[in-house]
């Protein structure tokens, strides 16, 4: 069964009827055999969503055609259109490894799941003032050019803006329709909805934490973890294995062990990320180095170096911290300042270790939850093992220049299991 290209949409009126017992509608991926969906998971996903957003899309034409053409369909062709699907593919097999085969509920799952994501990203695209998303405008860009607005103008640019508000709101209303028409036991909504209840509040925490650090001027490690944890690890990776767990009726020690890997493989990705943000080849990752130098980003690794830093009492380093963080216009001679502080504080390696230790953590977590050695577990395995890498980048300089490292380790723990955020 190949999968489908998201330039297949429809947005149609539904075709597909009503379930008569409960009047809940479901795309016609409700009847496809687990073992189907197991060999392409995400061609899965796609033909699901392409269902519900066909009747969401319906719906909003029955609202206003103006509304439906130029929002909705929006919506929807930006949640089709790109990205890998990590979060509804986490939630399969999570479900899959704990022993289940609830199809067409994790199917539908998942689509909120991915328009979670949509609500996430274009809301954080305005937030930054990002002018490109999967390589073309971002939507609040696109939306004003539609209105014949410039994007940079006074007028455009709140327009533009203004209007991805109101589209990020409009993926999160159709998540929360989505989990609400999918059917489920009584015990299995119970559960689901913990989650996912929780889950969208630590998503809205997590960019408020964000947003907080850049203009507070930092964050202590405590913060800049917890930054991390719950803006990325929690709605990216342990939630949606959690609600995997959740529609399979895990026990509360497995669900537990599988939040924990989840947590540890997310925060591993993250903490890669902000490695990559900085010293990775624009080239290979798709973005500029120094965007999160050049935003204030409260990021893990900028805490360590200014912690450690100002522990040794290195005035130089911390002057070029202070001097280059959140400076819109970053220089490259500025950039290359800041990796050295990054390099001579210890920052760097330390953020790496810790990366590869949280990513040893999760797997051996993870076989504790679930057996590894099954198809399930087998292929949830390798995705946490695609979520939290390999190690980042080149090693770090070796032969004694790790700089600030062993003079200020107590300034710097490693994260430990209650920074991590435990097993609750």
């Amino acid at each position: 069964m190949g999968r489908l290209q998201p330039t297949e949409h429809s947005f149609g009126e539904p075709s597909h009827p009503a379930c008569a017992s409960n009047g809940h509608r479901h795309p016609a991926p409700w009847s496809e055999d687990a073992q189907i969906v197991d060999a392409d998971v995400v061609g899965a996903v796609l033909r699901t969503a392409r269902a519900v957003l066909d009747e969401r899309v319906a719906e909003a034409v029955e609202s206003d055609v103006l509304f439906s053409e130029e929002l909705a369909r929006r919506v929807a062709g930006f949640t089709l259109d790109g990205g890998k699907r990590m979060r509804p593919r986490l939630l399969w097999w999570g479900m899959r490894a704990c022993g289940a085969a609830e199809t067409g509920s994790a199917l539908r799952l998942g689509v909120a799941l991915e328009l979670i994501q949509t609500c996430a990203l274009i809301h954080d695209d305005v937030m930054d003032r990002s002018r490109l998303r999967r390589g073309e405008p971002a939507l609040h860009i696109g939306l004003a050019e539609r209105a014949g607005l410039p994007p940079d103008s006074a007028r455009g640019s709140a327009f533009g803006s203004s209007a991805a508000v109101l589209a990020g709101d409009l993926a999160l209303v159709w998540a929360d329709d989505t989990v609400a028409e999918t059917m489920l036991s009584a015990a299995q909504r119970r559960r689901v909805g913990a989650h996912w209840r929780a889950m969208r509040t630590e998503m809205v925490a997590g960019q408020y934490l964000d947003l907080h650090g850049q203009v507070s001027g930092g964050a202590s490690l405590t913060q800049a973890l917890r930054t991390t944890c719950l803006k990325s690890a929690s709605y990216s990776v342990e939630r949606p294995l959690a609600i995997g767990a959740a529609l399979a009726g895990a026990d509360e020690r497995t669900t537990d062990a599988l939040r924990y890997a989840g947590r540890c493989a997310g925060i591993a990705f993250q903490l890669r990320d902000d490695l990559l943000g900085v010293f990775g080849d624009p080239a290979l990752t798709g973005k500029p180095s120094g965007d999160d130098i050049r935003d204030g980003k409260p990021t893990y690794l900028l805490a360590v170096a200014r912690t450690w830093a100002e522990a040794a009492g290195d005035e130089e380093a911390t002057a070029v911290l202070g001097r280059v963080t959140g400076d819109a216009d970053l220089t490259e001679k500025d950039l290359a300042d800041v990796r050295g502080v990054f390099e001579v504080t210890g920052a760097r390696a330390h953020v790496e270790q810790e990366a590869e230790r949280l990513h040893d953590q999760a797997v051996r977590s993870l076989g504790q939850a679930v057996d590894v050695d099954a198809h399930g577990g087998s292929q949830l395995l390798g995705l946490l093992r695609t979520v939290s890498g390999d190690r980042c980048g080149p090693s770090p300089t070796t032969g004694g220049t790790r700089g600030h490292d062993s003079g200020a380790a107590a300034a710097a723990p490693v994260l430990t299991a209650t920074e991590e955020g435990g097993t609750t």
